[in-house]
């Protein structure tokens, strides 16, 4: 009998991963002409652009809701599965709840993918749930001209302890859970430009659960927060420093890699279009004078299931530190500081 045919499941999709979000210039476009939800129970809504939705049961209790999913990132089905599923539970993550039950979400052309593939895709997204505590209860899928996959997630916070992007406060440090590049990467490994050493560091950093999120706010360390996905680190911190009311400084030497291999594939053009996006973005409200042309792409561009960036109050930067490094993030790098609201919401300092 024969075999069913081995698919590139990158080859399927137009735009991979959260570099297919709309851009923020669009989105808030959309956003601005519909009405704001703002019932006594919901304490964060989509003005702030947060991570999740946020709704008060009581007076400890809050349901954070939010819902991911994108094309496939990478060619292998599980793996493709266990990162869209991270990159959804994050935003339960960065607002500092902890995940309950999720709904699966896919879209498959069914013609061109196997129920096997379909069924290996879920087992990955499955994995990464169970991993982080949370209760795949159901889904829904459709038939689409590209695959599609991810979660809507509901999770817990108490409210008195939840992680905003709106409580950035001037003096704040910016801390970094993981290293960027992640766009760059997987455009590499599409065009066949990246090493097989890449890949499988790049797939195990996207498929890292961001639950230390969780104990950093149920210890009151961190009340400010956002998780760095298809905006790249410059679009979340300056939706974070609108939210807020504040302005932000980077050193760029600070920011983390993922490898030295990320810039090598700058230099040969291989930029995400969503990363050249976010780079046009980010040029009318950032002042680059301090940063490199490979520094801007880097800090712009599109990351998939990315880490935590926090804001931390300096009396709290030691425990915050000594918790990251105890969880294992992938970095724990100090980058920056909030600082009062300037003419340009963030400054590249040296």
């Amino acid at each position: 009998m024969a075999q069913t045919p081995k698919i590139a499941l990158t080859s399927l999709s137009s735009c991979a991963g959260c570099a297919a979000k709309l851009s923020q210039t669009i989105l808030r476009q959309v956003l601005r002409g519909l009405p704001q939800t703002n019932g006594r129970n919901v304490l964060v809504g989509s003005s702030t652009g947060d991570d999740a939705g946020v709704y008060q049961l009581d007076r400890h209790r809050a349901l954070v809701q939010t819902v991911d999913f994108f094309t496939p990132i990478v060619d292998d089905p599980f793996s493709y599965g266990a990162i869209a599923a991270t990159n959804a539970l994050s935003d339960v993550f960065a607002m500092g709840g902890r995940p309950l039950s999720a709904l699966n979400i896919v879209g498959i052309p069914q013609e061109t993918l196997s129920p096997k593939i379909v069924a290996a895709i879920l087992r990955g997204g499955l994995s990464k749930a169970t991993e982080a505590g949370c209760a795949v209860i159901g889904g829904h899928t459709i038939r689409a001209p590209e695959p599609i996959y991810g979660m809507a997630v509901t999770g817990i916070v108490d409210p008195a302890k939840m992680m905003t992007n709106a409580n950035a406060r001037p003096g704040d440090f910016l801390v970094l859970t993981k290293p960027l590049g992640t766009g760059i990467a997987t455009t590499g490994i599409k065009r066949g430009l990246a090493s097989r050493k890449l890949e499988r560091k790049v797939i195990a950093l996207m498929s890292t659960i961001n639950s230390v999120g969780a104990e950093l706010a149920e210890r009151r360390l961190v009340r400010a927060a956002t998780d760095i996905t298809g905006f790249g680190l410059m679009g979340h911190l300056s939706s974070m420093c609108r939210a807020s009311g504040v302005s932000a400084e980077v050193d760029p030497g600070s920011v983390p890699m993922i490898d030295q291999a990320i810039a090598d594939l700058i230099a040969q053009d291989c930029v995400p279009g969503g990363t050249e996006q976010n780079l046009i973005a980010a040029n009318r409200i950032v002042d680059w004078r301090a940063a490199t042309r490979p520094q801007r792409i880097l800090f712009t561009d599109a990351q998939t299931s990315g880490g935590l960036l926090l804001c931390v109050a300096e009396s709290a930067l030691n425990k915050v530190l000594r918790l990251l490094k105890k969880a294992g993030t992938p970095s724990a790098a100090i980058i920056g500081r909030i600082v009062r609201r300037r003419k340009k919401l963030i400054c590249m300092t040296r």
